[in-house]
């Protein structure tokens, strides 16, 4: 029962009254609400824990992104070593995104369908189990199938990861959260060419790329133990499995206020959704534009992306010199680069919107790709590293994070995991094409035609993005999800109201 001092959710939470619980539709407020502390320890206390849970969230992408690049890489020492061709090397990079796509796109669904938590520990395991496999791998089968293992550990973290963070923030906050992802994904990469610089001072030889992938399984470790320890459950998606008791635990472990829970005999319980209405519902008309603009620009940044940056060592001795060093070298210069405007986004997403920030960046890499061709034509090298500098930029300010932050801020927590693992497994399937097509067009048609037909993929984001006029920040998304419950049978996910689309 409520107490005289007790209050209901609003805005801001004020220090020295208990907040009560009475409905889901409290949860989404006191998340999204900015909270005060009684005392400022408890203010810096409430701060860290979030920090460090977010960062325990998004540490799968660091996991992903230090293995993306050990591989990217070991490519130019797996050639000689497994006498790979070209159409080989553009197999064996595509065999994870393969197995990705199927673990984001079931994944996702049950994602929302157990709980963020279980699925979050489920992961790292392949993680682990592939980094030990693929570095020990006798030959190219073995090395295949630890690849696939890894993809699918790939495909199932992606949408958990940015699924709770987006549950896990407050709303101004949120955008900023989900885009530091990319944050993560450059300074792993980074990390990764300094561990092979390392590697390659200490002798390692032709083995590097061994101990380079085998290396990833430690932090994937570090991480496993952490989420045993500090991960908890989405206290949105909780509360939308109708465990009011559970969400308000989350809150005060996590938010130090005092919650109280009154259901007043209310049941706020939903049925679990099968995969097919999950989907249904995906691509129902309040969420159908929004699918699909997330998955054009997740599938053709996809392209550009994992052409360019996966092979980005090779690039680089075309560039500055055909030695391994000079590769590192490359990675580090270029990776650092896009950390600059991995940083600015996450910094300024939020005020800007995400759209803006679409369309700015895929029009500076749709130029930068053609820039690149250019330089190769003319034989111009500092055309060529200023055009690929620029890329970068544009490619990780706009349509990098952005496909991501829209297949996740887009949906409300209902099929929010499902709306990312869609947004995943179609940006897997773009990246299947950059590592197939890549090398092979390479080698058949040179390095100006490739980089010139590359322009279409940002081209591609920039129409879409034009033509569907969808902006998520600054919308509600939660409110076209919960409902004020009434004593009858709860909503059911096809009456869900959408927010307002840019007209």
């Amino acid at each position: 029962m409520e107490t005289p001092a007790a209050r209901s959710v609003g805005e801001t939470i004020r220090p020295n009254a208990p907040v009560v619980l009475r409905e889901p539709s409290d949860v989404v407020r006191l998340v999204e609400a900015k909270a005060e502390h009684a005392t400022a320890k408890e203010e810096r206390s409430a701060k860290r824990m979030n920090l460090l849970v977010v960062a325990i969230a998004l540490g799968g992408v660091f996991v992903d992104a230090y293995d993306f690049t050990s591989l990217g890489m070991g490519v130019i020492q797996l050639r000689s070593q497994f006498h790979l061709s070209a159409s080989e090397v553009g197999l064996l990079s595509a065999t994870m995104a393969v197995s990705a796509v199927f673990g984001a796109g079931f994944g996702g669904y049950f994602v929302d369908k157990l709980g963020r938590r279980r699925m979050f520990l489920l992961d790292l395991y392949f993680f682990v189990i592939s980094a030990v496999a693929a570095a020990l791998a006798p030959n190219l089968w073995v090395l295949g199938v630890a690849r696939l293992m890894m993809g699918l550990g790939v495909g199932l973290d992606f949408p958990v990861a940015l699924s709770f963070v987006a549950e896990f923030s407050t709303r101004l906050k949120r955008g900023s959260y989900v885009n530091a992802s990319y944050v993560n994904w450059y300074t792993a990469a980074i990390l990764g060419f300094a561990a092979s610089f390392v590697g390659y001072a200490a002798g390692a030889g032709p083995n590097l790329w061994r101990y380079e992938v085998g290396f990833g399984a430690v932090p994937a470790l570090i991480l496993l133990v952490l989420r045993y320890v500090y991960m908890l459950e989405s206290p949105l998606w909780a509360a939308h499995r109708g465990d009011l008791q559970g969400a308000a635990e989350i809150l005060r472990r996590t938010r130090h206020i005092e919650v109280i829970v009154d259901t007043s005999g209310v049941s706020h319980e939903r049925p679990l959704p099968s995969l097919a209405e999950n989907y249904s519902v995906l691509f129902s008309p309040p969420y159908r534009r929004r699918a699909v603009l997330a998955a054009i620009i997740g599938w053709a940044q996809s392209i550009e992306y994992y052409a360019v940056i996966f092979y980005l060592p090779v690039i680089s001795q075309m560039l500055f010199g055909h030695s391994l060093i000079r590769a590192i070298e490359g990675g580090v210069i270029f990776s650092s680069i896009g950390l600059a405007g991995a940083t600015v986004q996450a910094l300024i997403c939020t005020k800007t919107g995400i759209r803006p920030l679409t369309i700015l960046g895929a029009a500076i890499a749709t130029v930068s790709l053609i820039g690149i061709a250019a330089g190769q034509s003319i034989s111009s090298l500092p055309l060529e590293a200023v055009a690929l500098s620029t890329f970068m930029i544009g490619h990780t300010v706009g349509p990098g994070p952005q496909g991501m932050a829209y297949g996740t801020l887009s949906f409300p927590t209902s099929i929010r995991g499902t709306a990312a693992g869609w947004t995943q497994g179609i940006l897997r399937v773009g990246s299947v094409i950059g590592f197939l097509v890549f090398p092979i067009s390479l080698a058949q048609f040179g390095f100006t035609a490739t980089f010139a037909a590359l322009a279409a993929a940002p081209a591609a984001i920039l129409v879409a993005t034009m033509i569907i006029r969808w902006e998520p920040v600054g919308v509600n998304i939660e409110n076209e999800e919960v409902q004020k419950p009434a004593k009858v049978a709860p909503a059911r996910l096809g009456d869900l109201q959408p927010a307002t689309e840019l007209p």
